[in-house]
């Protein structure tokens, strides 16, 4: 693994679970933005899955303060479908971390801070069950500094 932060004293074998992630908020691609950007200011989340109508499959992410700059700049409009202002997952020739509730949470910093491949960070974990059929929640940077911060040393 790579070198972990001064935060993984603190950590102490805790997992993801211990984050106690919010559920997560999916949306889907046919949706409108105006509604998924309601859903998302209603619930405070900054980032919400996209899930294929027909099958549930994690599709990809909106990532709200993204999405508030391409509404700014005029790329989308509200009256758009979020499938215009998604980022899709690669699915073919990308290898995924596995982010589970049983996830240490020391993984799941080198994820945010390295990435999969160790070379790009990461802004959010989509959490899902070990088998990937099911999301569970987001996991965000902020998630675990807070849980830092909360932690008695």
């Amino acid at each position: 693994m790579s070198q972990v932060s001064g935060w993984a004293l603190k950590y102490r074998g805790a997992t993801v679970e211990d984050l106690d992630p919010p559920p997560a908020l999916s949306t889907k691609p046919t949706e409108l933005i105006s509604h998924a950007l309601m859903n998302a200011f209603e619930r405070d989340y900054t980032h919400l899955t996209v899930v294929s109508e027909d099958t549930r499959a994690l599709l990809g992410y909106l990532n709200i303060p993204r999405l508030k700059e391409m509404l700014k700049n005029g790329t989308v409009r509200e009256t758009d479908y979020v499938e215009q202002a998604m980022q899709k997952f690669q699915r073919s020739g990308k290898i995924y971390k596995v982010i589970t509730m049983d996830t240490p949470l020391e993984e799941l910093e080198a994820f945010f801070t390295g990435g999969v491949a160790g070379n790009s960070s990461q802004d959010f974990a989509v959490v899902t069950d070990g088998n990937r059929r099911f999301v569970l929640g987001v996991a965000t940077k902020a998630d675990l500094e807070e849980f830092v911060r909360r932690r008695p040393a």
